[in-house]
């Protein structure tokens, strides 16, 4: 894989660049001169040569985005046979709070593989860091505090909610992209260094660990509020039995609070 590295100074100084293509290195970085196609895990990936990090391409589509009332029979069935530790009405109120179900269209888009990793985020914020993570291909969380911070070093921008869930679907229609069983512990990945485990938790789309990692979104939760998570199974790992598996499902969603990833998006390079 190519790795053209970009200095820290070429990624400090500008409050705009967490806007796409807001600054002049933002436009070079997202230009097509800064790409490269490549196979990975023998999928299409666009490769953007100055981190290293993967995109896959997300097409263009129209979905039925939120809990739908399908999908709210799946989790009564579960509830029904003793799939859950407490009760799933908590869950189903709030998804009833954030509006039925819509169908929403979105435009083709670039998606990173999976989060960014700690070393990930340390090439545009050099002197990131985190106690609690020692592995540098773990996937990286940034508080309320730092969250701007590295939005402005990335050449990138955070994932809409439609964006996230479509891509998390990957054109599926049930509880996650595996089906409508209960998703368990085996679909949390958190850690990027193993590939074969990598390309193993792909779904359709060639994206992975969706619903591990609670991820920032672009929206708010309400306005002068907090960002929008989505996800955040593998957080509360190892799970205390209060049915955090429900993270897991494309449909949840949950204000910032803690800390959280990023999984960046971006448009699409022109071809050359």
């Amino acid at each position: 894989m190519k790795n053209a590295h970009l200095g820290a100074l070429e990624v400090s100084g500008s409050h705009d660049r967490g806007k796409e293509g807001g600054t002049l290195i933002g436009r070079l970085l997202t230009s097509s001169a800064m790409w490269a196609e490549e196979i990975v895990a023998g999928r299409p990936a666009w490769v953007h040569e100055a981190s290293g990090v993967v995109f896959r391409e997300v097409p263009a589509g129209t979905f039925l985005m939120g809990l739908s009332d399908a999908e709210a029979k799946v989790l009564r069935k579960i509830e029904k046979k003793g799939g859950v530790e407490s009760t799933l009405e908590p869950l189903l109120d709030a998804a009833r709070a954030w509006g039925p179900a819509r169908r929403v269209s979105v435009g083709s888009f670039l998606i990173a593989r999976h989060p960014l990793t700690v070393a990930q985020v340390r090439h545009f914020v050099p002197d990131y860091e985190d106690g609690l993570i020692e592995d540098d291909n773990t996937a990286a969380r940034v508080d309320e505090d730092l969250v701007d911070d590295v939005l402005e070093a990335l050449p990138f921008r955070l994932p809409t909610e439609a964006e996230w869930e479509f891509a998390a679907r990957a054109g599926t229609a049930t509880l996650t992209h595996r089906g409508n069983d209960k998703p368990g512990e085996d679909m949390l990945i958190d850690e990027f260094g193993d590939e074969e485990r990598t390309a193993a938790a792909e779904n359709p789309f060639g994206v992975a660990g969706f619903g591990s990692a609670a991820e920032i979104c672009a929206e708010r939760w309400s306005p002068d509020e907090t960002r929008v998570v989505r996800g955040g199974a593998a957080d509360c790992h190892p799970w205390q039995g209060c049915d955090e598996w429900t993270l897991l499902l494309p449909a949840s969603r949950a204000e910032l609070s803690y800390f959280a990833g990023i999984r960046p998006a971006t448009s699409v390079p022109p071809q050359t």
